[in-house]
């Protein structure tokens, strides 16, 4: 499911859209392997005959559930988890049958960090953690692909948001020196 593009405001444009990790698809191809190898193990193994049909079927059954379960459900889990980096924003969105999304605005970036256990650094993965202005302070992105680059990237969208709404030296002493010869305040982004 691609994120939809009606949530950006009209200046907004998308800078990074991720995933969690691909290995949080690890689980999913080994259960429908598992799942495969057991009714394929039910039709060498069991004798023909009644007893071996319905063994066959509960086989069938169980490898059914456990597809489902331990496959088709975290597979939706991973494809509708959205990390949504904007020059205005980052939107973290998840939810297979309802929908969670956190908007966080750039300007209310306070802090962030990153961090890999061994087998993350391996596999190039990592949890990002956003420090944000606000009542909910805290988001917590688990399993982000090339975590280093996002955090990197991230730095760069939060600073050029900082510049875009911040005077340069230059200006500052331009209103200054207007103020103090008595001229008129203009608008410094005019």
């Amino acid at each position: 499911m691609a994120f939809p593009e009606d949530v950006l405001t009209e200046d907004e444009h998308v800078v990074l859209h991720l995933h969690p990790h691909w290995k949080a698809l690890i689980g999913p191809v080994v259960a429908l392997v598992l799942a495969v190898a057991a009714v394929v193990a039910g039709v060498v193994l069991l004798p023909d005959g009644t007893g071996g049909s319905i063994g066959l079927a509960v086989i069938g059954v169980l490898a059914l559930v456990a597809v489902l379960w331990f496959g088709l459900w975290p597979f939706l889990v991973w494809r509708t988890t959205h990390y949504l980096f904007t020059n205005e924003r980052v939107l973290l969105q998840h939810g297979v049958f309802s929908r969670d999304r956190r908007d966080i605005p750039l300007t209310r970036v306070n802090d962030h960090s990153m961090s890999q256990k061994f087998i993350e650094r391996l596999l190039g993965a990592g949890t990002l953690t956003i420090e944000s202005a606000g009542e909910r302070g805290q988001s917590v992105l688990v399993d982000v692909p090339r975590v280093g680059q996002v955090q990197t990237k991230l730095y760069e969208l939060v600073e050029e948001q900082h510049d875009k709404h911040s005077l340069g030296d230059g200006e500052m002493r331009e209103i200054l020196a207007d103020m103090r010869e008595g001229k008129p305040l203009r608008d410094p982004s005019a």
